[in-house]
């Protein structure tokens, strides 16, 4: 039996997946929360096999942080990050998180619960660069780190100074990102990417 830890800030969401993960022959929901940051005390008491950790949750509690706190404290619970938002980092950091796999909201009960079951036999599911966003792939980590602080609405010189670039290296790299978007201005890709869930601002 597979015993889960369902963390999700969404009550409607929360309530079906327990619903439907408590369904299957081979899984036990064993506790649920919507706050990511009591997930490591709930490790602790619930001793969970996996953890089904959103990204954002209640009080702003950033999944993929306690996820890399469990992975650290419990090394045998499994982590699966879930999520309903194409941000183009969040892949990155789950893996630097070392969390096991990755699906996203939209995927179905039946590719959920083949990621669960994945996962428990060691093998990692994430997704590829085409289940992303569209330009996911394409981007340098300085990029990506040029375009959030866009998206933040920091100035060009305020971006300078944050990532200690000269005014000489940030502008070809603004370039770069105006021709992998085919966008004529940085400012109308942040709106774009923003909008478009490809950026949390305050994520």
């Amino acid at each position: 039996m597979i015993k889960i830890l369902i963390v999700e800030d969404q009550a409607m969401l929360r309530d079906s997946l327990e619903h439907v993960i408590s369904g299957e022959p081979d899984m036990e929901v064993v506790g649920v929360t919507d706050d990511a940051s009591k997930a490591p005390k709930l490790c602790g008491e619930l001793k969970p096999d996996l953890v089904l950790m959103d990204v954002v949750t209640e009080n702003d509690a950033n999944g993929i942080t306690f996820a890399a706190q469990i992975r650290q404290e419990f090394p045998d619970i499994k982590i699966v990050i879930m999520t309903a938002m194409p941000e183009i980092t969040f892949v990155e950091e789950a893996r630097k998180a070392h969390a096991h796999s990755y699906i996203y909201k939209n995927a179905g009960t039946t590719h959920l619960f083949y990621v669960i079951r994945s996962t428990m036999n060691g093998v990692g599911i994430y997704p590829g660069p085409e289940d992303r966003s569209p330009f996911a792939a394409q981007f340098t980590e300085k990029e990506i780190a040029v375009i959030r602080l866009v998206c933040q609405g920091k100035s060009r010189s305020e971006i300078v100074r944050e990532l200690n670039l000269s005014e000489s290296t940030i502008k070809p790299i603004i370039t770069s990102i105006l021709d992998k978007t085919g966008f004529d201005s940085i400012s109308k890709f942040a709106i774009y990417a923003v909008g478009r869930g490809f950026i949390v601002v305050n994520g």
